[in-house]
């Protein structure tokens, strides 16, 4: 038996036998009762009154109690009102030999799975205990996914003790259980999404879906497909009716990564639903309402954005209701120990090595580094150079060139090409290192690398084509 089950609820794991506890004052129905169940493989138990039914709940994991509603002393109703409150894993189906419809509403609404009048038909009962079986190994393997997804997206996995990260901490705190719009502001690779996570398994909504959309990579016409759903027929390649983010959410919590990017015609239909509640799908005519907290992130700094034209203001203030600013790696290097020991662990334990720390050589590297893509560029590098060791220290040779700090050269010297490098060569490494740098910083979004560079979506594809600059190799994921 699982010992983090609680007392008179059954592990999930543990469902091949299923124990029914039996309550009932007549000695002939508990024994009829005994006979069928045993047969049908349940484990029972008996019990003649209420009283000692809650003794053996208590001291035994009870799956189902099948109980009387009249009997001396504690009847049916007290003992599913006790069984409700105290051992709420545990299903009960009433049993009566007078059974009245506004009697099942009672018990229904007490709590109590199910009702069946006596006498008892065996098939309907073994269909009836049946159905309360897989509902609870349901409802208990809901409950193990939540806890695991609490766990693993909570603070746990968040990790640093600097003032700026405990800032972070203080103000995930005090938004989570609200239903207020966050925007997670912060340069990319800072943790955005994770913080997104822990808010949802923070709140309220915890039990509901969180669901995520990348408003950067999508085209407008998709993107407003992604968010709000279509009708069939709505375009060209909608043949069938699809649920948008919004919907998928109902309940929980959506979060907007880079909103910056989203267009502004679409901007507008997303103020209409963070004000009303309500939205049409693509194509449709009726009105959908919906109860979905927003959380939004970007890079951008979205004020300039609306100054410059690219963002609705009306929109920036209704999601920067509660703004939490992550700080960039470099801001908080005391958390880069902390970091890569927790990096060090999980990627060894992935792909099965026996790393456990680095060497004090390759942590003074790591410690020194700007770290441009921030904590995601910390942990693919700790990722990588656990992959490449084979014993259980990190050292600074396995660590990439890129942290490695170069030695101070001579500026006019270090503009001269290569010995045997042509200038021609010279300015392609250049020019492709350019390019890359502007990939990574972006994330791949190729219109927003191309803004960067200040040219057009159309050249920097052709530049990515004539400098062979594979995306998926390049951008940190």
């Amino acid at each position: 038996m699982d010992t983090d089950a609680l007392p008179g609820q059954r592990a999930l794991n543990d469902v091949t036998s299923p124990t029914i506890l039996v309550v009932d004052d007549e000695r002939a129905v508990r024994v009829a009762l005994d006979v069928n169940l045993s047969k049908a493989g349940y484990t029972v138990s008996l019990a003649d009154t209420g009283e000692r039914a809650i003794e053996i709940l208590h001291g035994q994991p009870v799956d189902v109690v099948l109980t009387d509603f009249m009997m001396p002393g504690i009847n049916g109703m007290e003992l599913l009102t006790e069984i409700h409150q105290r051992w709420p894993g545990t299903q009960v189906i009433m049993m009566t030999g007078h059974g009245t419809v506004e009697r099942a509403v009672e018990a229904m609404k007490l709590g109590a799975h199910d009702f069946i009048i006596k006498p008892v038909a065996k098939a309907e009962l073994l269909a009836i205990l049946e159905r309360a079986r897989r509902e609870q190994a349901l409802r208990q393997q809901v409950a193990h996914l939540t806890e695991a997804a609490t766990e693993r997206f909570g603070f746990e996995n968040v990790i640093g003790s600097t003032p700026e990260m405990q800032s972070v901490y203080d103000h995930v705190a005090a938004v989570a259980k609200s239903d207020a719009y966050v925007l997670l502001t912060g340069p990319t690779g800072t943790g955005k999404e994770l913080i997104g996570h822990a808010i949802h398994y923070r709140s309220n909504r915890r039990e509901g879906p969180f669901l995520q959309i990348n408003c950067g990579a999508l085209p407008a016409g998709l993107l407003e497909s992604e968010l709000f759903g279509h009708e069939k027929g709505a375009f060209t390649g909608a043949v069938r009716q699809h649920r948008g983010k919004f919907e998928q959410a109902d309940g929980g919590t959506l979060m907007l990564d880079e909103v910056g990017e989203m267009p502004l015609e679409t901007q507008v239909k997303l103020l209409r639903i963070l004000e009303s509640g309500k939205f049409q799908r693509v194509g449709g005519s009726s009105t959908i309402e919906v109860d979905v907290r927003v959380v939004a992130a970007t890079n951008r700094n979205l004020l300039e954005e609306v100054r410059h034209g690219r963002f609705r203001e009306d929109l920036f203030y209704r999601l920067n209701v509660f703004q939490i600013s992550l700080p960039p790696l470099r801001e908080r290097t005391d958390d880069i120990p902390l970091l890569v020991d927790h990096f060090i662990q999980k990627y060894a334990t992935k792909h099965g090595k026996p790393t456990t720390t680095a060497s004090p050589q390759a942590m003074n590297k790591l410690s020194q580094h700007s770290w441009p893509g921030n904590v995601r560029e910390l942990e693919h590098t700790v990722e990588r150079a656990v992959i490449l060791s084979n014993t259980d220290t990190i050292s600074d040779f396995q660590l990439p060139e890129s942290v490695h700090p170069s030695p101070p050269t001579d500026t006019h010297a270090s503009l001269l090409p290569e010995e045997g490098m042509s200038i021609a060569d010279a300015l392609r490494e250049h020019e492709r290192a350019m390019v890359v740098a502007a990939l990574r910083a972006e994330k791949g979004v190729q219109a927003r690398a191309a803004r960067r560079l200040g040219v057009s979506r159309a050249n920097l594809n052709y530049r990515i084509q004539k400098l062979g600059i594979v995306i998926k190799e390049i951008v940190y994921d």
